[in-house]
């Protein structure tokens, strides 16, 4: 289903969506291939020479280096000597004592430096130390390149070892012109700014339709839209090219990376929500404390309906309807489910009242007054609790009941405030409150940070599956 999904998307995705982002695609490799040359010239010499040294030549300005190539020039004399002369020649004794010369001054000039390869330098010194077992560089050069020790070692294993080893290393050197900016020769830009421009055409066309197509939309709202695209117009950072490449490859339907998206957002989440949850978390409670310090919220109790400052935004005393709708759901709900149990309390508490009457403790004495007076107490209960719920009922039905009943809350919320602020009680309040809530943070709060990271990663995972839809 998933590859009839794709086949389906990519039919129906324009032509030209698919061709702008292969060349997207084909310019972003061209960026990578100039960022990577320089610190991977070595590697693409050996992979493919003669491609790396004309790029290097026509774009990056390099050129070889003038000493080194000199260096092997004359080695490459050298070969061509001995295999007509021998090594006891006059011709190939002056060679040999001019390479000796060339390699002192290689050692002390380091013209590797430049091209910023000194440890290139390092690693041929080293190479010739081990051969000839020398411990100074010049002296391991001056016995290489004397006629004595490559009669002693064998001229054509001596010569091997230089040309596998050593020559590569002195070809990997090179001198790079510099620019009249000052910064190194780099013309890229003659291959880029043909890119460039195409972009930047197609750019200002497609903000200019998308502006025109959706209605209260500016270009420069449709420029903002496009905002990812803007780095395939910089001729620096080419490197951020990488996201509009990647966007319009998944738009082309090119490439599926919707798998990678939504696991880089389980990564995200796994890695943020616990931090994010304590610190919300902790975040709220240190408002609500400082809110209980500095008397925000006993203002707002007790002064928001009488201070101008007061905002209300729909004309209605919210705790007033609240309370009348709670009396409403206790009187119609919850009372006629537990009248039972009211009466039981009723019928206790009336039977409580007249065993402490004195007239009581004379007559319990007369023959049948216990059954008498428990019929009596739980007639008594019963007609109390169904007189109190249809006067309840009733007053809340009538017009008049509900205007008392306003007044009663009203009154009770007066005199509660009143009454609250006496004998330091508010103050105690805020403090318990505060205390509460700091009790909350260490108990529970910042125990989230310690739970086990595996299984939060695996409820995540576990959640994931099972609420994703299938397609």
């Amino acid at each position: 289903m998933a590859a009839l999904s794709r086949a389906r998307s990519r039919r129906r995705t324009p032509w030209f969506e698919r061709g702008m982002a292969l060349l997207a695609t084909l310019n972003l490799a061209l960026v990578l291939l100039d960022l990577s040359y320089i610190p991977f010239r070595d590697l693409y010499l050996r992979l493919a020479p003669g491609l790396t040294q004309g790029y290097g030549a026509v774009f990056k300005g390099i050129e070889p280096e003038r000493t080194t190539t000199a260096y092997l020039s004359l080695v490459d004399r050298l070969e061509t000597q001995v295999a007509t002369t021998g090594l006891r020649s006059v011709e190939t004794r002056q060679l040999l004592e001019e390479l000796r010369d060339r390699s002192t001054e290689i050692v002390d000039e380091n013209p590797f430096e430049v091209a910023g390869k000194s440890g290139t330098l390092e690693r041929i010194k080293e190479l010739m130390r081990d051969r000839v077992e020398e411990e100074s560089s010049k002296d391991a050069f001056e016995e290489f390149w004397s006629a004595a020790y490559l009669r002693q070692a064998g001229w054509q294993d001596e010569i091997a070892f230089f040309e596998q080893e050593v020559r590569p290393l002195f070809l990997t050197n090179y001198w790079r012109g510099i620019d009249f900016n000052g910064l190194p020769v780099d013309r890229f830009w003659l291959v880029d700014i043909w890119f460039i421009a195409i972009f930047g055409l197609e750019f200002l066309a497609r903000t200019y339709v998308l502006s025109r197509r959706h209605a209260n939309t500016t270009w420069f709202d449709a420029m903002l839209w496009r905002l990812y695209d803007v780095p395939l117009l910089l001729p620096f950072w080419r490197w951020l090219r990488v996201i509009p490449v990647v966007v319009r490859l998944n738009q082309a339907a090119l490439v599926n990376l919707e798998p990678v998206r939504s696991r880089l957002n389980r990564v995200l989440i796994s890695q943020f929500a616990v931090e994010l949850t304590e610190v919300v978390f902790l975040r709220i409670i240190d408002q609500l404390q400082n809110m209980i310090r500095q008397g925000q919220i006993t203002r707002w109790l007790f002064e928001a309906t009488s201070q101008s400052r007061y905002i209300d935004i729909n004309g209605v005393n919210e705790i007033q309807t609240i309370a009348q709708r709670l009396t409403q759901v206790v009187v119609d709900g919850v009372l006629p489910q537990i009248k039972p149990e009211l009466d039981a309390l009723l019928a206790h508490s009336v039977d409580g009242a007249l065993t402490q009457a004195p007239a009581y403790q004379g007559l319990k004495f007369l023959p049948g007054f216990d059954t008498l007076s428990h019929q009596l107490t739980q007639q008594i209960s019963a007609e109390v609790s169904k007189n109190l719920y249809q006067a309840l009922k009733k007053a809340l039905a009538d017009e008049r009941g509900g205007e008392l009943t306003a007044q009663l809350v009203e009154s009770f919320g007066t005199h509660f405030r009143e009454e609250i602020q006496k004998d330091d009680a508010l103050r105690e309040i805020q403090a318990m409150t505060t205390a509460l809530l700091e009790e909350i943070k260490i108990n529970y709060v910042e125990r989230i940070a310690e739970e086990d990271d595996d299984k939060l990663a695996s409820d995540r995972y576990r959640l994931y599956g099972a609420t994703r839809k299938p397609r």
